[in-house]
């Protein structure tokens, strides 16, 4: 395990270091750059804030603090099924955090973070666009409306046990 996650650090500080040979050093491209290697990345690695911060002749605060400050950009990579939970006025009003804290319980997981097993990551969204279904939970672009607490636990078993019949059915072939 420690071996895989060296290989991995090697690999993002390679890819880092390409990116950034192509930037220009200049601090008004640092949302450009952050874009670019959440792009690549899927989120904004650790190592990616320092190395970003070095070569823009920044320190690693003043670049965390643009990253965090915009809703767009993760410093924990996406689960193979990221679930969205609507927190719009109108999910809000009709149960949203009731059914966001029913996620957060079954997931065991807050939100913004991802389940060990990297199955499922948890964010909250503005809105999805869905006012008339709230409240709404998105899982993997796949729009579930009216959600409650209850059916928080059916859809996410009816989504693992898809998956292990999946990975069955892969094992077969």
């Amino acid at each position: 395990m420690e071996k895989e996650a060296k290989v991995e650090e090697a690999e993002v500080r390679e890819q880092l270091a390409d990116i950034l040979s192509r930037c220009e050093k200049d601090r008004s491209r640092l949302i450009p750059i952050l874009q670019h290697v959440q792009e690549t990345f899927g989120y904004l690695p650790v190592e990616a804030v320092g190395t970003i911060a070095s070569h823009l002749g920044m320190t690693d605060v003043q670049v965390y603090g643009v990253a965090s400050f915009y809703n767009h950009f993760r410093f924990v990579p996406l689960g193979k099924h990221p679930i969205q939970m609507c927190m719009g006025t109108a999910c809000h009003m009709v149960g949203g955090g009731l059914v966001l804290e029913a996620l957060e319980r079954s997931l065991d997981v807050n939100v913004g973070g991802i389940t060990e097993d990297k199955e499922f990551s948890l964010d909250r969204v503005a809105c999805v666009g869905c006012c008339s279904l709230a409240p709404v939970m998105v899982i993997s672009d796949k729009i579930y409306p009216r959600v409650t607490p209850t059916k928080v636990d059916e859809v996410l078993v009816n989504l693992k046990m898809k998956a292990a019949e999946d990975a069955q059915s892969g094992d077969e072939a």
